[in-house]
């Protein structure tokens, strides 16, 4: 498969590469990284760009162009996005899902696994440059902010920041529409310009996209995110130097997302 042309030039300092990861040696993922110049060498420090299921790494390589752009003089530190098993640049499948029913081969754990799996290979490999600890920093967007959260639970001293992006609530089943066929739905409360069908319609549409049991392209099983991370303010999170990472938590405009959901299918 070609990469998508992107609307600029892109810098010579991303690479873009596939590895095969240890424990999945059949399937490759597809990245694209630069490594970390000019940046503090007393530290090591990786942004790693995690994707949603919607939308592959292409559409972080503008970012990392910029941030490499903007930091020409001042340096900045290394930088990584990658496509998951089944998405985007990575055509190969996830070999766990071999046997198993459709879209429900992996979970959110087993993403973690890998990403720490891909971390440790590139940082031995690509020679994150500095001393000391690595410390990561996530940007993420959608299901990629449970991947960020439970990687920092589940790797605890690793994870410096994380910036979530309209992120995924993973103790949710999504079903926040009032259900008009329920015996003590009351249709005097809508709103004057909102009809019982309307909110039947919209909460089928709703559960045929978000519903944790929907089956994705990548194959990513999500019935037991709410399991996997039952509490959106536990457990405290441990950063590199014995506190809790620094935590951004960006939304989406709602009038501009409900335009744009409606163009989903």
């Amino acid at each position: 498969m070609t990469a998508p042309q992107p609307a600029m030039m892109l810098p010579r300092e991303l690479i873009h590469d596939s590895v095969a990861l240890r424990h999945k040696p059949s399937a490759k993922i597809h990245y694209t990284f630069a490594s970390q110049m000019g940046y503090h060498s007393n530290s090591r420090r990786l942004i790693v760009f995690l994707n949603g299921l919607m939308a592959d790494k292409s559409h972080w390589l503008s970012v990392m162009a910029g941030i490499i752009r903007m930091r020409s003089d001042t340096g900045y530190p290394s930088l990584l996005a990658y496509d998951r098993y089944g998405q985007g640049m990575t055509e190969d499948r996830d070999p766990q899902d071999q046997g198993r029913e459709r879209g429900r081969g992996h979970n959110v754990a087993d993403a973690v696994r890998d990403l720490h799996q891909l971390i440790t290979q590139q940082d031995k490999s690509q020679y994150i440059n500095g001393s000391g600890r690595l410390r990561i920093v996530f940007v993420a967007n959608s299901i990629g902010c449970a991947i960020a959260r439970l990687y920092a639970q589940q790797y605890p001293g690793s994870v410096e920041a994380l910036l979530l992006l309209d992120s995924i609530m993973a103790n949710s089943n999504f079903d926040w529409w009032p259900n008009p066929d329920s015996s003590d739905f009351d249709p005097s409360r809508l709103p004057e310009d909102v009809t019982s069908e309307i909110v039947r319609e919209q909460r089928a549409k709703f559960a045929t996209i978000f519903a944790p049991d929907v089956v994705n392209k990548e194959g990513l099983d999500r019935r037991d995110l709410a399991d996997l991370l039952p509490f959106s303010n536990e457990p405290q999170l441990e950063g590199p130097d014995g506190r809790g990472p620094w935590l951004i938590v960006v939304g989406h405009d709602p009038d501009r997302f409900a335009s744009e959901s409606l163009q989903v299918r």
